[in-house]
């Protein structure tokens, strides 16, 4: 199942007020389901969510809670999430997005799998509806900048490179340092910020136009089979990006 289509959404409270948040902003998300501690399983009556009363203390739950959902929304402070989270971790690969919500339900702050894991667009969602802000500490979020790893997921695109460069790539497009991005295939609405394309991000319609030296990272969205040699001359610069068959210039 994708995270990102159909992600399983587990909101999670253990006290009076993180419950009745909770109660209000379940009907919102009816796919979401409720992990709620004995004592206020009662609030949660006549909801259209799946209720699951958790007996005993939440710490030796965690492991399968943690396995079986792609977001958790705990509504506890962030100190015990991420005691109660620390031993699971395992990768942004494989982690679920988690995320925290404040006592009073002023903030979404997203603490693990922002990007890979889909928990900032989460938190941006639970933030519009409970009329709260989102706390976005990634640094392209903050930035407002591309997200070099996920970039044009959502319009299904795979990327294709070694780990190290797309670390790389991410630290020079959040450095502002000069970007080349390539794009000779695949949908161009993979830019969806209502904010202008930052300056050092710089397009290009066909590799043959670009001198690679002259960019810090080369972002490529094609279709071409790339030479070995031609990884191996750029080295760590080149991260590629598969467009679906079929999904042309808009």
């Amino acid at each position: 199942m994708s995270r990102i289509d159909a992600p399983r959404v587990a909101l999670l409270a253990i006290t009076k007020h993180a419950s009745n948040q909770i109660r209000a902003l379940a009907p919102k998300l009816p796919e979401a389901e409720i992990i709620i501690g004995e004592k206020f399983a009662h609030v949660m009556h006549d909801l259209p969510n799946k209720v699951i009363v958790s007996r005993g203390p939440l710490r030796p739950q965690m492991g399968g809670i943690f396995s079986s959902y792609d977001q958790l929304v705990f509504f506890v402070s962030l100190g015990a999430v991420v005691r109660l989270i620390a031993p699971h971790l395992k990768s942004k690969e494989e982690d679920p997005g988690v995320l925290v919500v404040d006592d009073l339900g002023r903030f979404v702050i997203p603490v693990l799998s922002g990007h890979v894991g889909g928990a900032n667009a989460f938190a941006e969602r639970l933030a519009q509806l409970l009329g709260a802000t989102p706390v976005l500490t990634t640094a392209s979020d903050a930035g407002k900048t591309i997200a070099v790893d996920i970039l044009g997921r959502e319009l299904g695109w795979r990327v294709e490179a070694p780990k190290t460069n797309i670390t790389r790539a991410c630290a020079h497009v959040v450095n502002e340092e000069a970007v080349a991005l390539v794009q000779e295939c695949g949908s161009r609405d993979w830019w969806t910020r209502p904010v202008p394309l930052p300056a050092n991000i710089h397009l290009f319609d066909d590799f043959g136009q670009i001198d690679p030296d002259r960019y810090k990272a080369v972002l490529w969205v094609t279709r071409r089979e790339i030479p070995a040699e031609l990884w191996q001359r750029l080295d760590e610069k080149l991260v590629v990006y598969r467009p679906p068959e079929g999904q042309e210039h808009a």
